[in-house]
């Protein structure tokens, strides 16, 4: 089974049970910051189903309605899923304010607890697991439901310590502080999702660290062409496109041209995974060569000196 998919999987099993469990022991108690992490869960149940049909369908190969792929399908389910979490948050302000008008009696406080503290556990550990395969594969589909449940995490365990402090202080007004922080918390987490994914959905370039390995492979053939120009770069769901204009001596034949760019491109992807390179290659447009010199004869050409600054 493909890993993306088998890790999806785990997330949903994982936050079906949560879910339940927090919405069960939320009632019996009558606490608005345990319904909320519920509501968190029971998004995080939904963003778990739709990472897991994106991460599905991004598998499939290019086909001729999709020529670079499905890879954009990752992006499109990450941004629902920040836009699940916008609607928890609301939701979950919705419930908590009515309730600093008046004092709340709340139950069963050790339950209460002790489902936030397995919640926080089980999050933890499929959320480490969920951003492993998502780094592993970089999957921004299991990104997103690795931080919903990571954002999860930490909600419990605010909500578990708002638990303790009622219980020891018997202020009530406490769950509705709570849940209203929790709900920051939530925003914040689908403000990055949707910052990182409309990135990729707009085309934005490559990260500056994988720019700069780019030049760097390309500096290492500085032996063998003159330049290169029009760099463009673009990801696609968990893919990275490359394109570039090289400019190679006109005493190149098509073959030591070809051969080169195919080089080129194998070493770019050693270095970056799931790269898809183009090059087109441009003749040198320098009068220069006569017979059939090497590129150490272009030492005064001023534009290898520019490659090579």
């Amino acid at each position: 089974m493909n890993p993306k998919v088998k890790v999806a999987k785990l997330s949903i099993i994982s936050n079906t049970f949560l879910t339940i469990g927090k919405l069960a022991v939320g009632f019996s108690m009558n606490s608005v910051s345990v319904i909320s992490e519920a509501i968190h869960s029971a998004l995080d149940l939904l963003a778990a189903i739709i990472a897991f049909s994106a991460v599905k369908i991004s598998a499939k190969p290019a086909d001729e309605c999709h020529n670079f792929g499905h890879g954009k399908y990752e992006n499109v389910a990450s941004i629902i899923e920040a836009m699940l979490i916008v609607g928890a948050a609301v939701l979950i302000v919705c419930k908590a304010v009515p309730k600093f008008s008046g004092q709340v009696e709340i139950e069963n406080l050790g339950i209460g607890a002790a489902v936030m503290a397995v919640s926080a556990l089980v999050n933890y550990l499929v959320s480490r697991k969920l951003m492993k395969v998502a780094k592993e594969t970089d999957s921004p589909a299991l990104a997103g439901d690795a931080w919903h449940l990571l954002t999860d995490v930490y909600t419990s365990l605010g909500v578990f310590l708002g638990i303790v402090a009622i219980y020891f202080t018997g202020l009530t007004i406490i769950d509705p502080i709570i849940a209203i922080v929790v709900a920051l918390l939530i925003l914040k987490a689908a403000y990055n999702l949707i910052y990182e994914s409309m990135s990729s959905i707009l085309d934005a370039r490559l990260p500056e660290e994988e720019i700069r390995i780019i030049h760097e492979t390309l500096k290492a053939y500085s032996d063998q062409i003159i330049n290169y120009h029009e760099l463009r770069t673009r990801k696609s769901g968990s893919e990275r496109y490359v394109d570039m204009h090289l400019l190679i001596p006109k005493c190149r034949t098509l073959v030591e041209a070809h051969n080169l760019c195919d080089q080129i491109e194998k070493d770019i992807n050693l270095r970056l995974t799931n790269i898809r390179v183009l090059i087109h290659a441009e003749p040198c447009g320098a009068g220069c060569f006569k017979g059939n010199p090497s590129i150490n004869s272009c030492k005064s050409c001023k534009e290898r000196n520019k490659f090579l600054q």
